[in-house]
């Protein structure tokens, strides 16, 4: 079932691609350093979001019964 419509999967994929690239982009990642181990959690996020984009499925948008695909969007 989609329920991330073409607005919101660009927003997905920029962002998890800014999270991805923060951990390993040298101008970036001065600015995840001091993070410590957290920019990993960043980038798993990130990686999450590239997926979630790809999908075209959130689970979280699921479990919340949100959906910003258009009305009776069927694929």
């Amino acid at each position: 079932m989609v329920n991330i419509g073409s607005r919101d999967r660009m927003l997905h994929f920029i962002f998890g691609a800014l999270l991805v690239a923060a951990a390993f982009v040298p101008p970036l990642a001065g600015w995840a350093a001091p993070l410590g181990a957290w920019k990993y959690a960043l980038t798993a996020w990130g990686a999450v979001m590239l997926l979630t984009a790809t999908i075209r499925h959130c689970p979280v948008y699921g479990l919340l019964g949100i959906s910003t695909c258009g009305v009776g969007r069927s694929s």
